[in-house]
């Protein structure tokens, strides 16, 4: 049985160590080296209790981490304060099991929770595997933007999805802090 919850630093060696393969081979990620566990805590730190980070759990009775999903700061400027940008990564032997779905989906429904007003997602074109998760809990394709990143002697697209999460309203509301919020299950 999968179990998600929100992350903890305890969790940053696992979190690393699934990111590694996406960075090392992969061009998921336009990261060159992979961070390390440390690296991750800080990441998770600079959430500030705002965005959730979360992961999925293999249930066995040692609980190891399969996969994790985060939402950050969209763009610096405060006007955008009400949008996030979301991610998810999967080990290799999680990856198409239904564990994507079931993290991602609760990541959006607790963001849904929090008030933000809208998700992006950033996928590198082609992968029809994450267009097909984002789909699946609710993003639409927004746009893209052509041959931005070079990686592994290519230069690759990367296209926008984007899901409303509640109604614009004027004057905005602020989105709650994910520690008072918690983990939303859809």
């Amino acid at each position: 049985m999968i179990a998600i919850r929100a992350a903890t630093p305890e969790d940053a060696p696992s979190i690393a160590a699934i990111y590694a393969p996406h960075v090392l081979t992969g061009t998921a990620s336009f990261e060159i080296d992979p961070p390390d566990a440390r690296a991750m805590r800080t990441r998770m730190a600079a959430s500030e209790g705002l965005y959730p980070w979360m992961v999925a759990t293999n249930g066995d009775m040692d609980g190891g981490v399969i996969g994790y999903a985060y939402a950050s700061k969209f763009r610096d400027r405060p006007a955008y304060r009400y949008v996030c940008e979301t991610s998810i990564y999967l080990t290799d032997a999680s990856s198409g099991s239904g564990v994507g779905r079931l993290l991602y989906g609760a990541l959006v429904t607790t963001l849904r929770a929090q008030g933000f007003v809208h998700a992006i997602g950033a996928i590198t074109l082609p992968n029809d595997r994450s267009i097909k998760l984002h789909e699946a809990v609710g993003f639409r394709r927004a746009g893209v933007y052509r041959e931005v990143g070079f990686k592994h002697g290519q230069w690759i697209d990367v296209g926008f999805w984007q899901v409303q999460l509640n109604e614009p309203v004027v004057p905005p509301v602020e989105p709650r802090k994910f520690s008072e919020v918690g983990v939303v299950r859809p």
